[in-house]
């Protein structure tokens, strides 16, 4: 399945708490995505995710249902630096291999 980098801009501090942690992953699994991990910002209101999912598509609905911004979605191919040759294997190991160029 493809993966996608999501630039998320939000007007207040983005919540990290377990309950909004758990929703978002409700919903996600309802439409079919998976959330790998999220980056935040210092200032703690932009976020850069990266999904596994189907389509660009699939990640603006969760979007809507959840009320939160997906201003850049980006798919996005191989892993490339210095880790890259350490993570092929485990994203192959826990199913996520996306068939990247």
């Amino acid at each position: 399945m493809p993966l996608f980098l999501i630039e998320r801009n939000f007007a207040e501090i983005v919540k990290t708490d377990p309950k909004t942690m758990a929703t978002v992953k409700a919903v996600n699994d309802e439409i079919g995505i998976q959330w790998l991990f999220s980056f935040l910002s210092a200032d703690k209101r932009k976020t850069y995710c990266l999904y596994e999912a189907p389509n660009a598509e699939a990640i603006l609905a969760a979007a809507r249902r959840l009320g939160v911004p997906a201003d850049t979605i980006v798919e996005v191919g191989s892993e490339v630096g210095p880790y890259a040759d350490m993570i092929a294997p485990v994203r192959e190991r826990v199913g996520l291999s996306h068939g990247g160029p």
